[in-house]
């Protein structure tokens, strides 16, 4: 057993660093991309880019049906179980499906395009713009068909390849379409972005089971995908609540503020959320699927789940230390000087991350057991939560508020979660688990304290010890 947990933190960590890697370089790209619209087009381009993008985003939330992460399960299983003729016929069954809300999502662009110029633009001078963009609705349903496919047969780093590959050549392609056609060349660089991730995607996709030709009707696909499908539809409604959430948020934020403020509020909320996120996404990766396939044995999921959260903090606490101590260097190296009024949101919020690696673990339980309204009442009440301690927090501290609404929040999201776990899955977490929450609060608290009361040299020492022992602590997890 000791041998079996050892190989599986070893996986946990190698995953780690591949896709923390592989996210970053997404971010960078992400960052070079705006920069030289930035640069090359003017402000018109970073908002043609961003308009046409979330539009995007949009659509292929609602096409996509959410199977990038809900096929994910069933594969698994399928992988799990070891026979080769039911993963075969499931990884057509997602092809199929993948195609299939492709040429859907196609389809509504096509049809919608007037109307989302009209609705985006204000005018329909931009409905050729969606005309064209559709191409990459399809190509982003096949390209996530695939991802699904690679990460669900566990073939990582094939994964990793296709995702780096597709960013780093989409970035390259387009720089030459921003230098010569400027403000025209947004389309054809979202197009040529997108099918460039979807080429490597085909590139390195699982070859195993495409050797023999699946032998099944319209009607067993449909029946085979319904599942992931339903799962998905949860998941693609409990993503809509929470952008419903966040948008109602920044309106209210906004009319009763100022523009500004929500700016303040949106810099930290990315610092943290999204830049702080990448462990989460790294460790995801190969967390989910070795769940879905541990999760009809209680014994070996209790173990897992509880393994992930101590493994997750001890890489998660030197983050929030070294954070706390460079917290006003981040901010002047992603933003500015002006935005140093948000030094104290992002110090209160980066601790709420600890209570988020908690209730991340567990609530990644309820999508392996393909519980979708479970899983969509538990986002729901998250949403609701958050939108009225964000509220709340800043009539009573400003600013500073916000990152004490993070902290309440997912305290009060790890608490929901943790009873779903309870008592609907008869689970409890292990008693060490406990420690190293309270452990990684008392080291975050003691290094906030010392820089905010400027005994910085307190604050480094207790610091370094705080990394030096989460080191070592790995250091023997994966011995």
């Amino acid at each position: 057993m000791a041998t079996k947990t050892t190989n599986i933190s070893r996986s946990i960590m190698k995953a780690m660093g591949i896709f923390g890697g592989v996210q970053m370089l997404s971010i960078i790209c992400s960052i070079v991309r705006t920069k030289l619209v930035a640069i090359w087009i003017g402000p018109m381009g970073v908002g043609l880019f961003g308009l046409y993008n979330s539009a995007l985003d949009m659509i292929n939330t609602i096409s996509g049906l959410g199977i990038r992460n809900s096929s994910v399960r069933d594969i698994s299983l399928a992988h799990g179980n070891g026979e080769s003729s039911l993963i075969a016929r499931m990884v057509a069954v997602v092809r199929r499906w993948s195609l299939f809300l492709g040429l859907a999502g196609a389809l509504l662009t096509l049809c919608a395009s007037p109307a989302l110029s009209r609705i985006v633009f204000g005018d329909f001078d931009h409905i050729w713009g969606f005309v064209a963009l559709s191409v990459a609705v399809l190509i982003f349903s096949l390209t996530n068909g695939e991802f699904s496919i690679l990460n669900g047969t566990a073939k990582l780093r094939r994964l990793a390849s296709a995702t780096v590959w597709g960013v780093a050549s989409g970035l390259v392609i387009s720089i030459p379409l921003y230098y010569f056609l400027r403000v025209n060349s947004i389309v054809p660089a979202i197009i040529a972005y997108t099918a460039s991730c979807g080429f490597f995607a085909w590139l390195f996709r699982n070859k195993d089971y495409s050797k023999e030709p699946v032998n099944m009707s319209a009607r067993e696909t449909f029946d085979m995908g319904k599942g992931f499908a339903r799962l998905g539809i949860f998941m693609t409604l409990s993503t809509f609540v929470s952008q419903i959430s966040s948008f109602i948020f920044m309106a209210y934020l906004n009319h009763t503020a100022s523009t500004e403020t929500v700016g303040f509020y949106k810099a930290g909320y990315t610092i943290v959320d999204q830049y702080g996120g990448l462990i989460f996404s790294a460790i995801g990766v190969e967390y989910y699927p070795r769940l879905v396939q541990l999760c009809r044995s209680k014994m070996r999921l209790r173990i897992f789940v509880s393994q992930e959260i101590n493994i997750l903090l001890l890489v998660l606490v030197p983050c929030i230390s070294l954070f706390l101590i460079f917290r006003s260097l981040v901010v002047s190296i992603l933003y500015s000087g002006k935005f140093m009024v948000i030094v104290p949101f992002i110090s209160w919020a980066i601790m709420g991350t600890i209570f988020r690696a908690v209730s991340w673990c567990i609530a990644f339980v309820i999508l392996a057991k393909g519980s979708g309204k479970i899983y969509l009442i538990t986002e729901t009440l998250s949403a609701i939560s958050g939108l009225v301690f964000n509220i709340v927090f800043y009539q009573l501290w400003g600013l500073e508020g916000f990152g004490i609404a993070f902290i309440a929040w997912y305290v009060l999201y790890t608490v929901i979660v943790g009873f779903v776990y309870y008592r609907t899955y008869h689970l409890h977490l292990h008693r060490s688990i406990a420690y190293s929450t309270s452990a990684a609060v008392v080291c975050s608290v003691a290094i906030f304290l010392a820089m905010n009361t400027g005994m910085i040299a307190v604050a480094v020492i207790i610091s370094v010890a705080t990394i030096v022992f989460c080191l070592v602590r790995l250091r023997k997890m994966l011995a």
